[in-house]
């Protein structure tokens, strides 16, 4: 199959292993476009064939590409502990409307080592009371740890859900220092 989107992009894909396991990265010309926790065989021959159903092209692996090189060397020192800031130019087109405004918010103003609150989130972008609306673009990022999503937490101070499992969650906020080691 062609391996440029309807839009001349190209999409590349590598799997990178890492603390919380091994992560599906996916980029265009245009950036990183997409995180995917779990990558096992199954979950990413499923995460592949939504992104070539969405962009038109079937992504191609190519873990040498130039397009994953800066993604892949990021990763790797964020999970060695090396790296708080990604510093990537990002692919946004698998996410529109209120959900990107509030996932490029959290990426811009939620730092390492700090959480935010869905509703205080919400405030953020405009949008009192709109809690649960924070919680559904959360669970929709299409770039997590990059865009840090595990950095939003309940009110009360609980974890919330997460896309990639509260176990992966806790271990990305341990990472960062905001919650303590697990003990075993």
């Amino acid at each position: 199959m062609d391996s440029h989107a309807g839009h001349g992009q190209r999409v590349v894909w590598a799997v990178v292993p890492t603390d919380i396991g091994p992560l599906m990265l996916a980029a265009s010309t245009d950036g990183l476009l997409n995180v995917v926790f779990h990558a096992t065989d199954a979950v990413r021959d499923k995460a592949l064939a939504r992104l070539a159903e969405r962009l038109g092209t079937e992504p191609v692996e190519a873990p040498g590409s130039p397009l994953l090189a800066e993604a892949i060397r990021q990763i790797e020192a964020y999970f060695s502990g090396e790296r708080q800031v990604f510093e990537l130019p990002l692919d946004w087109s698998l996410i529109s409307g209120f959900n990107r405004q509030v996932l490029r918010e959290l990426a811009a103003g939620v730092p390492y080592g700090a959480v935010v609150g869905y509703g205080d989130l919400a405030e953020r972008v405009g949008q009192p009371g709109a809690a649960q609306a924070v919680g559904a673009a959360m669970g929709s990022n299409p770039l997590p740890v990059v865009v840090p999503c595990h950095r939003v937490v309940e009110r009360d101070g609980g974890l919330g859900g997460f896309g990639g499992g509260r176990e992966t969650k806790r271990k990305l906020l341990a990472l960062e220092g905001v919650l303590p080691e697990p003990l075993f």
